[in-house]
């Protein structure tokens, strides 16, 4: 093994979605993945590849406020004693134009990459998301190994844009390794140009103790973005049903996002509104106390690359339902116990385990233990530390 290889790799880790102090929840799992490398050994920097123009959706009244706010972010932030850079840029429109951001971003990448240089010096770069980070990396020419992660869905919503598999492949094909979530995701890697992958589950927070399900009536809890795909209405519609053998039952939703009107006014069609709370968008250490409240997570949700939302109330002894033939569930399911998959939008099958496991406390007692069991063996922060290190380590020269 090189000098280089055994020492604390320096890595810089660029990345498009990450916390800030205008949305300490946005590219949360890319943080945390970094502060796992870091305590692994690594010595790593940050640097966010961040648009100043806002979103379509903020235009209009608040298009000012909107962007005044994107220039007022603190250009450097030390995050969990971590340092982060945020590297401007300016691009067209998102829906139409997604692939190509990583040429706009490039130039500004580039200058702050070779300053950075200067203070620290990096030998490896990894980029989460092909496009736009591995993308502007590959177009910024530093001439250091190159480490892209792909999620699954970022893949996908690129590649439905003009342009965009051929942005995806470009960035893929000019790694020295891929890293995905799960094996589903390494295949839909390889078969975009990746020309060697390796598998890195995300994690959760150990807990020593059974989760806290104090709450006196039985709750449902879901964390997620508030999109049709995580099927949140299939669980409303559940509880609906489960009311007459479970009169207390209770569905916490935390987060937030297009869906909730809509979510908000089936609850009220169905007549469970006064059972339904919906939390919002909670910072994510509080999204995690409260989902561990609860006395089952559920998440029937379809283009499930992983799932961190799962473990996390798993590792807190808390069972979960995902869907069957999803990358990420399946991949939770087949690593032990304490998982339970459906078949997508099946709601009379869903109804029926929610109904199994609230219907005989032993068994869902016995399910959160062995939940437990099975993050703390396969889905921990130290377990991604130590595998990303190793990849960090693998493409070293």
């Amino acid at each position: 093994m090189s000098a280089a290889a055994s020492s604390s790799p320096k890595v810089v880790v660029v990345a498009e979605f990450y916390p800030s102090n205008r949305d300490p929840v946005l590219g949360v799992w890319a943080h945390r993945q970094a502060l796992a490398a870091r305590d692994a050994g690594a010595d790593v920097r940050v640097l966010v590849l961040h648009r100043l123009v806002p979103p379509r959706a903020s235009f209009g009244a608040g298009a000012a406020a909107a962007f005044g706010e994107r220039l007022r972010e603190p250009r450097r932030q030390l995050r969990d004693g971590l340092p982060v850079t945020y590297v401007p840029f300016v691009s067209p429109a998102r829906d139409a134009h997604y692939p190509s951001w990583g040429a706009w971003a490039a130039p500004s990448l580039a200058l702050a990459l070779r300053r950075l240089r200067r203070s620290f010096g990096f030998e490896l770069i990894h980029a989460h998301n092909a496009v736009p980070a591995g993308d502007a990396v590959f177009r910024a020419r530093i001439g250091k190994p190159l480490i892209v992660s792909v999620h699954g869905g970022d893949v996908l919503y690129t590649n439905a844009r003009p342009g965009g598999a051929e942005a995806v492949s470009r960035a893929l094909g000019a790694a020295d390794l891929v890293l995905a979530n799960s094996e589903g995701v390494a295949e839909l890697a390889h078969a975009q140009g990746a020309a060697s992958t390796r598998v890195v589950h995300l994690g959760a927070d150990a807990v020593t103790q059974q989760g806290t399900r104090a709450l006196a009536p039985p709750t449902l809890v879901t964390v997620a973005h508030l999109v049709a795909r995580k099927r949140h209405a299939d669980v409303l519609r559940a509880v609906a049903v489960l009311g007459p053998r479970h009169p207390t039952l209770r569905y916490a939703i935390i987060g937030d996002g297009p869906e909730r009107v809509a979510l908000e006014g089936l609850a009220a069609r169905l007549g469970i509104a006064a059972r339904v709370e919906f939390h919002g968008q909670l910072e994510p250490r509080a999204a995690i106390e409260q989902a561990r409240r609860g006395t089952l997570f559920v998440m029937p949700s379809t283009e499930e690359a992983f799932g961190v939302a799962y473990i996390e109330a798993m590792a807190a002894g808390i069972p979960a339902i995902g869907c069957r033939g999803e990358p990420g569930p399946e991949e939770i399911a087949a690593a032990g116990d304490g998982f339970l998959l459906v078949p997508p939008g099946d709601i009379e099958r869903l109804t029926q385990r929610i109904d199994e496991l609230l219907s005989d406390p032993q068994r869902l007692r016995e399910a959160g233990q062995r939940a437990r069991a099975t993050v703390a063996a396969n889905f921990t922060w130290e377990r991604c530390g130590a595998q990303t290190l190793a990849a960090y380590r693998q493409v070293l020269p």
